[in-house]
C-alpha cells in the first residue's frame, strides 16, 4: 500500500507537535522550493493533531476497492470497442452515444468506491491545492502555521503537506498542497475547511480527493475515466461565492502591505509638524522684540508721527519722536546756510517758525525787496487762503 498519505516515522521532513524543532524553525529549514526530490523526500509534512478515525485498518478498503476499478477499467474499455453502441445518441429510438454509456458506468463506480470506504471506516481524503514556485513558501507556511495553532486548527483539518522541487528544473512547475479532512463524505466539514482556505489563505483549490482512490491509482488520467475527486469546487460553493471569498482576503492583504507606507507617512506628518511647531517657537520668539502694542499707544500721544509708524519700524520712528523736535532748530541754520534748500518738508516747518522774523528783518533790511522777500507774502497769502 502506497505511503503517500501516511508520513514515515522518523522522516526528516515531517513536523508534528511533539517535534523537538519549532515549527517556525522547521518551516525555515525545509522550504519547498529549497528541499529536491530525489526520489527519497517528496514530501514535507505538517500535523496539526491526529485523525480520530486513524485507527483502522484499510487493508480490506483497498483490496476491494481495486478490484473494483480492475472491473470498471475492463468495461469501459469493451464499451469504447462496442459498435453496436454509437457514437452519438438517437432521441427517436433512446439510443444512448458511447459518452452517455461510459459516464452511466463511472458514476456507478463512483458510488461502489463510496460504499466500500464508509463500510471499511476509509473516509479521509484531501483538499487539493495548486501553488506557483515563487508563491509556495509563503502558501505553505500560512497554511502549517494555521493548521497548527490558527484557524484551521480550529476545523477538523488535521495533517497537511506540500511537494518538494523536482530534481531537474522543469518550467513553469507548481506544488502541490494537501490539506487533509477525516471524511470527505461530510460535507458540512469540507465546506467549513473550503471557505476558510478561500477566505484565509486564497489559494486556487481543485477539489477534493479520497486517500483510497490515491492508493489505489486513480488520477485524472486513470483508464477507467472515473473522476479523480469526490467533490469538485462548484459542488461546493458556486463560482460568486468562491469568487468573493477570495477577493476579500487580497483586499486584505492589500490593505495589510499599504498600512506600514501610511503609518510612516503619518509619522512623517508628525514629525514634520512637531519641526514646524519648532521652527514657529523660535520665530515667535524673536518676533516680540519690536513690542508693537505698546509702542502704538505711544503713537497716539505724537501728533508729528506718520503712517509709516503701522508697519515693523514702529519701534523707531516712536522712539525718536522727541529727537527729531530737537533736531529741528539744525533746520534753521541749514536755511540759514542754504536758502534755497529742496527739503520740502524741512522749509515748511522752518518757514511756519521763522516766518514772522525774517519778514520784519527782511524788510527792514531790504526796502526795496529781494526775491526771498517777494516770495514770502504770496506765501503768507496762500497759507490765509488755506
Amino acid at each position: 500500500m502506497s505511503n503517500e498519505d501516511f508520513p514515515q516515522e522518523e522522516y526528516k521532513y515531517s513536523w508534528n507537535p511533539s517535534s523537538s524543532m519549532l515549527l517556525q524553525d522547521f518551516l525555515t529549514k525545509f522550504k519547498p522550493s529549497m528541499v529536491q526530490n530525489d526520489g527519497s523526500k517528496p514530501w514535507i509534512w505538517v500535523r496539526g493533531s491526529e485523525n480520530p478515525k486513524s485507527s483502522q485498518d484499510y487493508a480490506e478498503a483497498y483490496a476491494e476497492a481495486s478490484e473494483l476499478l480492475k472491473k470498471v477499467t475492463e468495461k469501459v474499455e469493451s464499451i469504447k470497442n462496442d459498435e453496436s453502441i454509437p457514437t452519438r445518441s438517437n432521441k427517436k429510438t433512446g439510443a444512448k452515444s458511447k459518452k452517455e454509456v461510459r459516464e452511466q458506468v463511472q458514476a456507478e463506480a463512483t458510488e461502489q468506491l463510496k460504499e466500500i470506504a464508509i463500510k471499511h471506516g476509509y473516509v479521509c481524503g484531501k483538499w487539493l491545492i495548486f501553488a506557483a514556485a515563487d508563491k509556495v513558501d509563503q502558501i505553505w507556511s500560512a497554511i502549517a502555521k494555521s493548521l497548527v495553532s490558527g484557524p484551521l486548527h480550529a476545523t477538523p483539518a488535521y495533517l497537511a503537506k506540500v511537494s518538494t522541487s523536482p530534481q531537474h528544473e522543469t518550467p513553469n512547475a507548481q506544488h502541490l498542497i494537501c490539506v487533509y479532512l477525516p471524511d470527505v463524505y461530510d460535507k458540512a466539514s469540507v465546506t467549513e475547511v473550503m471557505k476558510l482556505l478561500l477566505r484565509n489563505h486564497g489559494v486556487n483549490l481543485s477539489g477534493v480527493k479520497s486517500d483510497l482512490y490515491t492508493h489505489i491509482g486513480i488520477d485524472s488520467k486513470h483508464p477507467s475515466g472515473v473522476p479523480s475527486t469526490v467533490w469538485k469546487n462548484t459542488s461546493i460553493l458556486t463560482e460568486d461565492e468562491a469568487k468573493d471569498l477570495k477577493n476579500a482576503f487580497f483586499a486584505e492583504l492589500n490593505a495589510s502591505k499599504s498600512l506600514p507606507k501610511s503609518e510612516a507617512a503619518k509619522a512623517t506628518i508628525v514629525n514634520a509638524s512637531d519641526c514646524n511647531d519648532e521652527n514657529t517657537q523660535s520665530k515667535d520668539e524673536v518676533k516680540p522684540k519690536p513690542k508693537p502694542k505698546p509702542k502704538l499707544k505711544r503713537k497716539m500721544d505724537d501728533p508729528f508721527a506718520s503712517e509709516e509708524e503701522e508697519d515693523g519700524t514702529t519701534k523707531i520712528v516712536v522712539g525718536e519722536t522727541k529727537s527729531k523736535t530737537k533736531a529741528k532748530p539744525k533746520l534753521k541754520s541749514k536755511a540759514a546756510e542754504d536758502p534755497f534748500a529742496t527739503d520740502d518738508e524741512d522749509n515748511k516747518i522752518e518757514q511756519k517758525i521763522k516766518r514772522p522774523a525774517k519778514l520784519g528783518t527782511k524788510r527792514s533790511q531790504s526796502p526795496h525787496g529781494s526775491d526771498e522777500g517777494a516770495t514770502n507774502p504770496k506765501k503768507k497769502k496762500v497759507s490765509k487762503s488755506d
